[in-house]
């Protein structure tokens, strides 16, 4: 039986938030993508569109598809995440 792909498991998994280096690497090897790390601290007009562009997608996924407990929860995937990113 194969194992699951790393970016499906905790060890794809950053405690803080997002995906580790090995879960970006595990993802793009299975899709073909092409997932860069977090964008905090935009040194370019590049990454500072990018950071923008992930933050307001983010921010509407968390108001549509998570629950008010979720929402609230520091820990949650999500608010981890949008902290990662400085949102």
């Amino acid at each position: 039986m194969a194992k699951t792909p790393a970016w499906q498991r905790k060890a794809g998994k950053d405690p803080k938030g997002g995906l580790n280096a090995a879960g970006r690497a595990s993802y793009n090897r299975e899709t073909g993508g092409n997932l860069k790390p977090p964008a905090p601290n935009p040194k370019t007009e590049k990454d500072a569109s990018r950071r923008k562009s992930f933050c307001a997608r983010m921010q509407g996924m968390k108001r549509k598809l998570t629950g008010s407990k979720t929402a609230r929860d520091p820990d949650s995937r999500i608010n981890k995440s949008l902290r990662a990113w400085k949102c």
